[in-house]
């Protein structure tokens, strides 16, 4: 196998791309938001084209943050992510801290060719809780759909309007959770993970195949260490140790 190389990259705006140098096959991708946040009327989008044969993964910097919007102003960011046969993509972002009065729409798209693979995972913080702070006024609507030859994989979504604690607070949601991730699993060895994936969750965790080649894996945690703290040593046994180095910052 050759190694991965960038083709083409048009970038603007704050969004951007770093590589770092790496001594793989694969090519690493960092998204850098230069703008320190995200805030009502913000646009980010990012489209990637993953060819034939090659080995992608795609983190970020640090964790995002979603600022307090303006009345009436909602930001978006839209993720579409396209992976031919015998490609692979890690789609491994840091968490998305969300913050009181917060307005936010983000989708994420991915399709597969038919033997394309995956690992994909999205942390969500509910606010931080060393402040503390307690989201009582937000708007977040998230969408992840991953697709194979058109058809679908995986579709989730989420919906907090309002006071967003009150609402995670009731047992049969999130029990008071402050923080969620969830992870995605599409290759041939997924449901040989399923035994040691199960051995290292907390009780406020599942896992379960969808399909041989499909193991999806729903967390909770109080906050966000006790989430980063449980989650690095199942994505290092799904990356099989190659977790970027900025996760472990």
């Amino acid at each position: 196998m050759g190694r991965t190389r960038l083709r083409t990259l048009r970038q603007s705006g704050s969004l951007k791309l770093v590589f770092p140098k790496r001594h793989t096959q694969d090519v690493e991708a960092v998204l850098v938001n230069t703008a320190g946040g995200i805030t009502g009327g913000d646009r980010f989008s990012l489209d990637v084209d993953i060819r034939t044969g090659a080995a992608l993964t795609i983190t970020t910097q640090a964790a995002e943050r979603v600022y307090r919007a303006q009345p009436g102003e909602v930001g978006h960011v839209t993720t579409r992510v396209s992976v031919a046969d015998g490609a692979s993509l890690n789609w491994l972002p840091q968490e998305l801290i969300l913050f009181d009065r917060c307005a936010l729409r983000r989708r994420l798209e991915i399709e597969l060719a038919a033997t394309a693979r995956l690992l994909m995972v999205e942390p969500v913080v509910f606010g931080r809780a060393t402040m503390p702070e307690i989201l009582r006024d937000v708007m977040f609507q998230d969408r992840i759909r991953i697709t194979r030859g058109g058809r679908p994989l995986y579709i989730d979504g989420m919906d907090l309007q309002g006071d967003a604690a009150t609402h995670l607070a009731r047992p049969a949601i999130a029990d008071g959770a402050g923080a969620m991730a969830s992870i995605v699993v599409v290759r041939p060895d997924a449901e040989r993970q399923l035994k040691p994936v199960r051995a290292m969750l907390p009780q406020t965790a599942g896992a379960t195949t969808l399909a041989d080649d499909i193991l999806v894996i729903r967390q909770l945690a109080p906050d966000s260490f006790a989430l980063r703290r449980n989650m690095i040593p199942i994505l290092e046994l799904l990356s099989n140790g190659t977790l970027p180095t900025s996760w472990r910052l």
